[in-house]
């Protein structure tokens, strides 16, 4: 079965490209597929740069959302900028996870959902895809929940101003041309920079703003059990599944190879620089404003922020916010519906590509343009419950993370789907940390949501317990693996050539009876966990 992405390297991966469709033709550049000279210039390295860059900048900033508006503005209003530091040591686990995802993308040449269905059965993959699909679904919903916050600030109508920014959002992927959607995603990225003028309008204490970030404390005088969850919350909006299947379709669909992941590493390395610096912005800029007022503490939402910033500052750097808003709520909107999009192609075998136009691609436009209406039409119902919905996402995500980082740390692992680009000793153990650490955070999480009156040094305990079980657990095991030595194949020495074989040519994936038990009780925890909130949200709704 032929994949229905117009891909590079077709011998070596059994996709039916011919030569000009094999071309990279990015944003702000375009690579010949037979363009195999060498770039020993900086100006020749920048402009093959350009012509990369796009998936790692856009799947970024992308998850600097509403919600992420929403997380970072609530950290700085309530703790001042004691929290900054959470988001320095985020910085690794977003380039890890989504190197490991674009590596798979660049030598698999498949999709995310594809590959977890082909490699570990249809029973996985089934849970991993409906995990996807539902919180995205969600998250769609809040992004336009910003829409309508920024709309609001300034002014503007929210019927007509929610539709067009739905509009623009599927029409912006329905050319058929891949560099045209890029081009306005790369667009609404330049959104982020909005921010800086409004930092520079406060002007917050830059001595204090660079101890907080690279200090780690905790605010004096809050309750441990709410600022955990707090740090919680900004994990899982930094750190999203959607971005993992994303990233490397996106990868496939702009025909990116190995001989060009150093350059894809970079352009990751940029995006992770303007999410961070956005980031640190709104917590900065934040704790400024409200400091020694009485709203110092009392977030409520974005628009808050808003209204803080026009009384303390000036209508000017508050409408800055609003516009920033309203873009990256947008950019998220159109990221996470083509992750959708991507992924239902994958495992429905549908054409899927942003080159093709809609004609040949009906099923996967159909979807992406369902998810983006129904979420703006959602957000426009009057009484639609949009604060619980917002509260359901950030729960969701943070639950859901573990799962979607296992799945990912296993692909990396298999030699049959990498070959010579498998995982390194290093990456696993702090991958298997990260894993470790995002279970704790979603049974905390899990815990808080059912138990609301759940205590700071309850959390701490959970937290302490399981830090020393996943050691005891873990490090032995990777111990183990570091001793198992790498193949000495001709593959291995000539990594910029190799490219996955076809998909249904490879042996079946080999799982240890382990590695398969402790999936299974990871996945039975998280559906219970699921389920509970889930319930407990339905519940809330129900009384409001």
């Amino acid at each position: 079965m032929l994949d229905t992405f117009d891909t590079i390297a077709p011998a070596a991966t059994g996709h039916g490209a011919d030569s000009h469709r094999a071309c990279i033709r990015g944003a702000l550049g375009t690579i010949r597929a037979n363009d195999l000279r060498p770039r020993p210039t900086l100006a020749a390295k920048l402009r093959t740069l350009a012509a990369i860059v796009g998936p790692g900048l856009i799947v970024m900033v992308g998850d600097n959302d509403a919600g992420a508006f929403a997380t970072y503005t609530q950290a700085g209003q309530d703790y001042g900028t004691s929290l900054l530091w959470t988001l320095l040591l985020l910085g690794p686990v977003l380039y890890v996870n989504q190197e490991m995802v674009l590596r798979l993308g660049a030598v698999a040449g498949v999709g995310h959902a594809r590959l977890i269905l082909q490699r570990f059965g249809r029973f996985w993959g089934a849970f991993s895809v409906l995990d996807l699909f539902v919180l995205n679904g969600l998250t769609i919903v809040t992004e336009f929940i910003g829409v309508s916050i920024g709309l609001d600030f300034l002014g503007l109508p929210k019927l007509w101003g929610v539709l067009a920014a739905a509009a623009a959002t599927m029409l912006a992927a329905a050319t058929g041309s891949f560099r045209r959607f890029e081009r306005f995603a790369l667009t609404l990225c330049l959104g982020s920079f909005l921010l800086v003028p409004v930092a520079f309008a406060v002007h917050p204490p830059l001595g204090v703003v660079a101890h907080d970030l690279l200090v780690p404390r905790l605010p004096a005088g809050g309750k441990l059990a709410d600022v955990l969850l707090l740090i919680i919350a900004i994990v899982g909006t930094t750190v999203a599944p959607w971005q993992l299947f994303f990233q490397q379709s996106y990868v496939i669909d702009k025909r990116i190879t190995p001989r060009f992941i150093s350059y894809e590493r970079a352009d990751l390395l940029i995006g992770i620089a303007v999410v961070l610096l956005g980031g640190v912005a709104m917590i900065a800029f934040s704790a400024a404003t409200f400091a020694g007022h009485p709203e110092a503490g009392t977030f409520t939402d974005a628009g808050g922020v808003m209204s803080g910033l026009a009384r303390y500052v000036g209508h000017v750097p508050a409408t800055l916010f609003a516009i920033a808003l309203i873009d990256a709520s947008i950019i998220g909107a159109a990221a996470v519906s083509l992750a959708s999009a991507y992924a239902l192609g994958d495992v429905f075998s549908l054409s899927h590509s942003l080159h093709r136009p809609v004609r040949e691609a009906r099923g996967f436009y159909l979807f992406y343009a369902a998810l983006i209406a129904g979420a703006a039409i959602l957000v426009l119902l009057p009484g639609a419950p949009l604060g619980l919905i917002t509260e359901a996402v950030q729960s969701l995500a943070g639950i859901l993370l573990p799962s979607a980082t296992v799945f990912l740390l296993l692909l990396c692992n298999d030699r049959d789907v990498l070959g010579p680009w498998v995982n390194g000793f290093w990456t696993n153990l702090f991958t298997g940390a990260v894993i470790a650490v995002l279970v704790l955070l979603s049974i905390v999480l899990t815990v808080s949501v059912l138990y609301p009156q759940v205590t700071g040094s309850q959390i701490l305990i959970i937290l302490g317990a399981g830090l020393v079980l996943a050691m005891v657990v873990s490090v032995p095991a990777l111990l183990l693996r570091r001793g198992e030595a790498a193949p000495a194949t001709e593959a291995a020495r000539s990594r910029l050539s190799w490219r996955m074989p076809a998909l249904e040519t490879l042996p079946p994936a080999r799982l240890g009876r382990g590695t398969r038990i402790w999936m299974t009780v990871l996945r039975l925890y998280l559906l219970a966990a699921v389920a509970l909130v889930l319930i407990r949200v339905t519940q809330l709704a129900l009384a409001h």
